[in-house]
């Protein structure tokens, strides 16, 4: 099959490219630096000419509300119309668990808009929710920092492996439309602000993590199991100890 792989220079790209790849794949990585950019439409027609499957796994550069949003619509209305005259077969997209429960935060605003815009497209499609991955830790450990504090909610986390990401990410290309959302998650359960202190204990930082029920999540109040999946996710096999010792591995 030829699959275009949008955002495929990216984390989770780029491993989703190689994976495809050594199954047998024509792979196709649509990036600006490869002359396609989904906001203008430039370089979209040529990249799906002939293109069996898209994977979009591009995401807004700016996380300012109204850009966000921007990036969404547009860049989803473009990708769409290239499909429909490529003829794609099946639309993959990469989204969040939580998404729907997660309105007050304006970037999930924006991946609202972007799942409303695939179930209407009319391609044949399959919406990816996966929990955060073990990449962003840092991320969220830092939009709670407080001085020598980090305060974060108490809300169940389920974190996953980039590399389990992009490994589901692959199945499900090559697989049948389902039309739906599928859900994957990381293999452990657990309190955000109990993971984070494990991150900080782990990169050896001192600072505290004190867990707030009030405390937004990028703009969101959470409920105990806004960021969690629900029955019968694809769990990954990568823990936390170990993403961590790969991650230190190779660094």
């Amino acid at each position: 099959m030829k699959i275009v792989v949008i955002g495929g220079t990216g984390l989770i790209g780029s491993k989703v490219v190689k994976d495809l790849r050594a199954r047998g794949h024509a792979v196709f990585a649509a990036s600006p630096s490869s002359g396609v950019n989904t906001m203008t439409g430039e370089g979209l027609n040529e990249a799906l000419a002939g293109a069996n499957v898209v994977v979009d796994l591009a995401n807004s550069p700016s996380f300012e509300d109204a850009a966000v949003l921007e990036f969404f619509e547009t860049s989803g209305r473009n990708v769409f119309a290239a499909e429909i005259a490529a003829g794609v077969q099946h639309h993959v997209a990469l989204s969040v668990v939580g998404t729907d429960r997660l309105a007050e935060s304006g970037y999930f605003r924006g991946k609202i808009a972007q799942e409303k815009l695939i179930r209407e497209s009319g391609v044949p499609y399959t919406i990816i929710h996966s929990t955060q991955f073990f990449e962003f830790l840092g991320g969220i450990v830092q939009s709670g920092s407080d001085g020598e504090t980090i305060r974060l909610s108490p809300a169940f986390f389920q974190p996953i492996a980039s590399d389990d990401v992009a490994a589901a990410v692959a199945d499900f290309a090559v697989g049948e439309p389902r039309n739906g959302i599928v859900e994957i998650a990381g293999p452990e359960r657990v309190r955000l602000a109990d993971m984070a202190q494990r991150f900080l204990a782990a990169t050896h930082d001192s600072r505290k993590v004190v867990a707030d029920a009030t405390a937004r999540y990028f703009g969101a109040q959470l409920q105990d199991d806004t960021l969690v999946p629900g029955a019968n996710p694809r769990v990954g096999a990568v823990n936390f100890e170990a993403w961590f010792g790969r991650t230190q591995a190779a660094k």
